[in-house]
């Protein structure tokens, strides 16, 4: 993988251990290997469920000499065409946006659900929200009012499972009484003390909060973690252990993109009920692995009334069937196949492929027509001397926004307006824009446009 330049981004929203004694680092990596290897056991158990004995490799990073070495070259990446939204599985097509809102997206969402992220029980458990502490702080000098949020999951039916869903909402001090657009950001609440002898690299952008704040906007940073966490071996915890009383799941069972997105709905519930936020114009955000659960949230949840979706990759909005740095494969190995439903591993293995899926990433973010959708990444290909984002393909992240734009259209929405632009070109119909930067694996350089972007939407509504 070629991560570089989003370290400062990602440390910062996601947060990371305290420093470690060497007795502490020592049972800190011995406890990460159980764990790895808890996970690899529990995806040998699905592989045996399915009947699979192997999956292909995924794309290797480290040796350009073997056979399945990462591909960046674009000419070879188109494997299969992608499948329009519009095309019912029969091979009938949608015409008119009844036939849209009453067959085809709910086919769309129950295909999405066996073949991607697996489905939520019926009867998951209820989350009572506790407001822990309220807070008069300063960001960078602007005032606010910060609540710390507790959702506590009813685990009745299984009292020895525990699970506490974690969020923080920031809103101006001063509203007058206003209620506030916000962005839900999914990240980690601890805030990122460099340990002793490392130096992060300047970032020219201003803080993603402070833009924010400055608009008039709050914004909420939920963890995910503290719902699921992001490893194979907790399926038996968590939520998705605890809807399952501590069994491990069915094949058909939600996997953690799933379980993330909809803690991210359980946190829509609360800012619903706060008198501080305009729940009418609540966008939501992820990077990276947490960009596949933003758009996976705002696939199921039609209240996200705007999306920020940043270098999402295979899982978010990088088509399948497109072999272009990660792949298929890479998210049905061992480390990260718990992202998915455990149907999945089998388009990872002979004698299927991606091509025999019925969905593809410009199905799940059709699903979130009409509302607006920012898709953005680093370029694969920047200028000499800056940072890629080449693993995680935005170019097809363009291209599967761009086949969803038959069905925004079908509500009167403009497509995409240009065809794939370079680096540093926002491309913006209105409702949908793409843009990619030439500052690596990070959100940082795209958020004064999504902001303008979304601010331009909430608008209109």
């Amino acid at each position: 993988m070629r991560y570089f330049s989003w370290l400062a981004f990602f440390l910062a929203l996601c947060g990371t251990a305290p420093a470690q004694t060497a007795p502490g680092r020592t049972a800190l990596l011995q406890a990460r290997e159980a764990t790895r290897a808890a996970s690899h056991a529990e995806w040998e158990r699905q592989m045996k469920e399915l009947g699979l004995t192997a999956i292909r490799p995924g794309a290797n990073t480290h040796d350009p000499s073997a056979p399945n070495a990462v591909n960046y070259d674009d000419a070879r990446a188109n494997l299969y065409p992608l499948p329009d939204p519009l095309v019912r599985k029969d091979g009938s097509r949608v015409a008119t946006l009844a036939q849209w809102r009453t067959q085809r997206r709910p086919e769309l969402l129950r295909l999405m659900t066996q073949e991607l992220y697996g489905a939520v029980p019926a009867d998951a458990p209820a989350i009572a929200w506790h407001v822990e502490a309220v807070e008069r702080q300063t960001v960078q000098g602007v005032a606010v009012i910060v609540k710390h949020l507790t959702g506590r999951a009813d685990n009745s039916a299984d009292p020895a499972i525990t699970v506490e869903i974690k969020a923080d909402i920031t809103t101006p001090a001063d509203t007058a009484g206003r209620k506030v657009p916000l962005v839900l950001a999914i990240g980690n609440l601890r805030p990122f003390v460099p340990p002793p002898g490392m130096t992060l690299p300047p970032d020219p952008t201003p803080d993603w909060r402070l833009q924010i704040l400055r608009r008039g906007w709050g914004y909420a940073i939920y963890d995910p973690t503290s719902v699921q966490a992001d490893n194979g071996a907790g399926l038996t915890a968590g939520i998705i252990g605890l809807a399952n009383h501590g069994n491990p799941r069915s094949l058909g069972g939600w996997g953690v993109l799933r379980a993330w997105a909809w803690g991210a709905s359980r946190v829509l519930d609360y800012l619903e009920t706060d008198r501080d936020v305009d729940a009418r114009h609540i966008a939501i955000f992820g990077h990276s692995r947490y960009g596949k659960t933003a758009l996976v949230a705002m696939a199921y949840d039609e209240r996200f009334a705007a999306g920020f979706i940043s270098s999402s990759g295979k899982g978010g909005a990088a088509p399948y069937r497109r072999r272009f740095g990660e792949t298929t494969e890479n998210i049905a190995d061992p480390d990260a196949f718990h992202w998915m439903v455990g149907n999945y591993m089998q388009y990872a293995a002979d004698p299927h492929t991606a091509n025999d899926l019925d969905v593809d990433s410009d199905d799940v973010i059709a699903l979130c027509a009409p509302r607006p959708l920012f898709v953005g990444a680093g370029a694969s290909v920047p200028a000499p001397g800056k940072p890629d984002d080449a693993w995680v393909d935005a170019h097809g992240s363009w291209m599967a926004l761009d086949m969803a734009g038959g069905v925004y259209a079908l509500y009167g929405k403009k497509r995409l307006d240009r065809g794939f632009p370079p680096p540093l070109t926002l491309s913006d119909s209105g409702v949908l824009a793409f843009r990619q930067h030439d500052q690596g694996h990070t959100p940082n350089p795209n958020w004064p446009y999504f902001l303008d972007f979304a601010a331009r939407n909430f608008a209109k509504s």
